[in-house]
């Protein structure tokens, strides 16, 4: 008997005529994920699954942590494969197979065969019935129950037989790099990293961009941010995190327009920016983890206020959400502890005691006229002068 993981996909298998190109896109993606995993692996994609064959030991724990981290996958069942020798050998292989992985033979379980190779000499059913008396025989104790069994033991008859009791979720969604490019506007907070995530799942590519604020904000705020954007490769693959000096942008339009409409032209000017840097890298659209009356900023008076700057369309994959919503989200990816360190970003230093709500397009475009020639050179300069820090991620972007 040999170890494998058979992986699952949902939505990729009804994408018709180029249901192969996401599928070769998977195995690419599983192969890449498992490249810092030790063993040797052959992945192949045998009518409707991925089957990951261990050639040799391997650590299940470290195999399946790479795993559930591949968007495209559904489901991870670690399963043992036979050649087929005929239906005694498959039978003992099931019988020694369920003592070696329950310690205890007190339970209800099904048997659940599925001959996705027609020829085999039992059907489903005849399967079902013989394997389930060969196990009754060798564990008295274990009683049937086809509708509610604590284990469900299934059967995959194929070139090779594999059989499994228990599958670990997956991510779902589509292979990172079948939807194209999306730049993230990251923050050190809790929303932009799981926005960056639940955009990623849908199988787009992300780079980002941070506006940072020195000394108003710290080195160990960069750093945090630089760490989110490594948390979030770990699903979406490498990343180029570009970091943008917005002191003195930030300096200015705190001087010279009015106060309750210093985030909105703030927000405004994070727009311009990130779109230079969305079309320098190929990006089709800006992300953002704004999600609707969270904040001032984010009232639909603001984001409509917020867009008009926008060169490129915005997505916000949060809009919809409640806070505790994204926490949860944050937690299960592992980005919250992160997110909650109390290193202050540049847009809460710079923060208006009563912000406005419900801005006028025409009053915001008008403030902003009055920074002048000397506020785009500084636009300029924050753009030239930006940092590129590469961030390496575990799933590949080719």
């Amino acid at each position: 008997m040999n170890q494998a993981f058979l992986v699952k996909y949902g939505e990729i298998g009804i994408k018709g005529k180029n249901r192969h190109l996401f599928e070769e896109r998977l195995v690419k993606q599983v192969e890449f994920a498992l490249k810092d995993v030790d063993g040797i692996f052959k992945v192949t994609r045998p009518q409707g699954r991925v089957f990951v064959e261990a050639q040799g030991p391997v650590d299940k724990t470290e195999v399946l942590d790479a795993l559930t981290k591949v968007f495209g996958v559904t489901a991870i069942a670690p399963c043992t494969y036979i050649e087929d020798t005929g239906f005694d050998d498959l039978a003992k292989a099931v019988v020694d197979y369920v003592g070696e992985e329950f310690a205890g033979k007190d339970f209800t379980f099904k048997v659940n065969a599925r001959r996705a190779r027609k020829n085999y000499p039992m059907d489903s059913m005849e399967i079902n019935a013989a394997i389930g008396e060969k196990l009754l025989d060798a564990y008295p104790t274990l009683k049937v129950d086809v509708h509610n069994p604590e284990v469900m033991l299934h059967i995959e008859i194929r070139e090779k037989i594999n059989f499994y009791a228990s599958e670990i979720p997956g991510p779902g969604g589509m292979p990172v790099g079948t939807n194209g490019k999306a730049e993230l506007l990251l923050s050190g907070g809790i929303d932009s990293p799981v926005a960056g995530y639940m955009v990623a799942k849908r199988g787009v590519t992300i780079d980002a961009v941070y506006f940072h604020a020195p000394p108003y904000t710290s080195e160990r705020a960069k750093q945090k941010v630089v760490d989110l954007a490594k948390l979030i490769s770990g699903y979406s693959g490498p990343m180029r995190l570009h970091v943008v000096n917005f002191t003195d942008i930030q300096l200015k339009i705190y001087d010279t327009c009015p106060h309750e409409e210093l985030t909105i032209i703030m927000r405004r000017y994070m727009m311009k920016i990130a779109g230079h840097f969305a079309k320098a890298d190929g990006a089709l659209g800006l992300v953002t983890g704004e999600s609707i009356g969270q904040v001032a900023s984010q009232t639909m008076q603001s984001l409509l206020v917020t867009d008009n700057a926008a060169t490129l369309p915005v997505y916000r994959p949060l809009i919809g959400f409640d806070k505790s919503e994204i926490v949860d989200i944050a937690k299960r990816i592992g980005t919250y502890e992160t997110s909650i360190l109390p290193y202050e970003d540049c847009c809460t230093i710079f923060v208006a005691r009563h912000p406005v709500t419900k801005p006028n397009l025409k009053i915001i475009k008008a403030s902003e006229a009055r920074l002048g020639k000397s506020f785009e050179d500084l636009v300029e300069q924050a753009v030239s002068e930006a940092e590129l820090v590469r961030i390496p991620g575990g799933i590949s972007r080719k």
